[in-house]
């Protein structure tokens, strides 16, 4: 039997670094009537998120409702059993089948619209877009079927934002310019969805605005490290972002079929960008568990030692590397410093080295029989892993004399399952209360170095879900997981999970 026969369909609005305790605040203070409808129509559920170890493996975890351990997916560039170094992630990192996918194979009609970091699944008879508003791209623009991606550019044109992460790179955005776009993407992305429920019939409905995580990044107000009062004038420009997304999920819900439950979910929100993880390599290094190739003698010539990528880089004034990495490709250049970060390992001597991340210090055991150089031996693996994070532990930001670090996380015990090797073995989270441009402590002395990274904001570890309909207390709170997400959708279309880490949020 259909959803749709029934009477029930469901609708998911995602909201990509979104966060909820803005949301909330505002909705009080009379910016968002349309969450506060909801907020007192339904249940707010703060949810515990896969985010406060490692924040981009949120929408996997929201798609699958498996633990990274289990579905292998956490960032763009990934390690790899059989590779030194991280490689592009592929839809074959996938350990599991999304909810969409186990929805479709049990006869409910999806819609699935620009669900971040998933890539098409064979098989699916629904309809799905990638990566046409998505801020970081995992894959290519595409769609099932086919000719569903030329429909939607005919009907409604190009995506209007015209900026993605990596194509970005360490660029900072002109703020007026990106907020500009932001609002007309909002209403892009609301239209061509009511547009995509109105094409055909459908039991399930999954949609996500990418714009609020751009908004969160570049938006955030400059200097402020927490959220004091969200009625504070600095907050005006995501304010307002937040308002056109108001406006939109009034536009959409006005659209749905007044049975249907509406469920809006985020998996981490906004916070000051107060991260460390620019200093990993050299803390690793000062540490004794990395280690740099050896200097060449001295007198040698430059015939003889080689002009490596990196000795380029370095007769390169500063100015003129950040116009020629703004300018290049961002496949080159991310090919490019792979090949500069793997030339200044020593891989023979080298037990432990920092992975590229976005937020997180991800860390990865130079491990036998699973890096071709490795030369860590399985038996050490464990006592390895956790000197490293007693020594992270030790760490001080000399600004402040408080820890620079808030958590290290060992993956076995955190994140364990089948495809746990495709992720860092231990991740460093910050303490972002200030910057953090050097760190100190009695065993290791002192490192320092300004972040390269310009933005402003970034994300924390805060998830909520919004959820509206038959199976939700009006005006409630609860808590749960955002691994959850995925079997209670399943459930409330009459699907089966089949085997999840999550469990369904309400009592059957």
């Amino acid at each position: 039997m259909s959803v749709a026969e029934t009477g029930r369909p469901v609708v998911v609005i995602g909201l990509d670094m979104g966060d909820g305790e803005l949301i909330r605040a505002w909705s009080k203070q009379g910016y968002l009537p349309n969450f506060a409808a909801l907020i007192g129509e339904g249940t707010w559920i703060e949810l515990e998120s896969t985010a406060r170890a490692l924040h981009t493996s949120t929408w996997p975890t929201f798609a699958t409702g498996s633990l990274p351990g289990r579905h292998g997916v956490y960032y763009p560039y990934q390690p790899r059993p059989g590779h030194q170094e991280a490689q592009l992630v592929s839809a074959d990192q996938y350990g599991v089948s999304t909810l969409w996918k186990r929805a479709d194979e049990q006869g409910r009609r999806c819609i699935v619209y620009d669900v971040p970091e998933t890539f098409p699944e064979p098989g699916f008879g629904g309809q799905a877009i990638f990566e046409w508003g998505t801020w970081a791209w995992y894959g290519a623009r595409c769609a099932q079927p086919a000719e569903l991606l030329a429909r939607l550019k005919q009907r409604f044109g190009i995506y209007p934002l015209k900026m993605e992460a990596k194509r970005l790179g360490a660029r900072f955005p002109d703020p007026v310019l990106l907020e500009k776009r932001l609002h007309s993407s909002i209403a892009h992305k609301a239209a061509s969805f009511e547009w995509l429920l109105a094409q055909s019939q459908w039991d399930l409905a999954l949609m996500v605005f990418g714009e609020t995580h751009p908004a969160g990044h570049y938006l955030w107000p400059h200097g402020v490290s927490c959220i004091t009062d969200p009625g504070d004038t600095r907050f005006d420009a995501i304010r307002r972002v937040y308002v056109s997304l108001d406006d939109a999920l009034g536009s959409i819900r006005a659209a749905l079929p007044g049975n249907a439950t509406l469920m809006v979910v985020s998996g981490d929100g906004v916070t000051a960008n107060n991260c460390g993880c620019h200093l990993v390599p050299d803390v690793l290094q000062k540490l004794g568990f990395a280690t740099p190739p050896a200097v060449a003698e001295e007198g040698a010539t430059e015939g003889r030692r080689g002009l490596s990528l990196g000795r380029i880089k370095d007769m390169v004034p500063k100015g003129a590397r950040r116009w020629i990495a703004d300018h290049l490709p961002w496949w080159l250049r991310d090919k490019i410093g792979a090949s500069i970060r793997s030339e200044n390992i020593d891989w023979a001597r080298t037990r432990a080295f920092a992975l590229p991340t976005d937020l997180e210090g991800c860390i990865r055991i130079n491990l036998k029989g699973r890096e071709p150089q490795g030369i860590v031996a399985a038996e050490d693996y464990d006592a390895l892993c956790e000197d490293i994070a007693n020594r992270f532990r030790e760490l001080i930001n000399p600004a402040t004399g408080e820890a620079a670090v808030r958590e290290v996380w060992i993956r076995n015990k955190i994140f364990p399952g089948p495809v746990q090797d495709q992720l860092p073995d231990i991740m460093v989270t910050w303490n972002n209360s200030a910057p953090i441009s050097a760190m100190s402590s009695a065993r290791m002395g002192l490192v320092e170095q300004e972040s390269p990274d310009p933005r402003t904001g970034t994300h924390s570890p805060r998830g909520f879900c919004l959820a509206r309909g038959d199976r939700f207390a009006r005006g409630a709170s609860a808590t749960g997981r955002l691994e959850d997400i995925a079997p209670t959708v399943l459930d409330l279309v009459a699907a089966k999970a089949g085997e999840m880490d999550g469990s369904v949020l309400y009592d059957r």
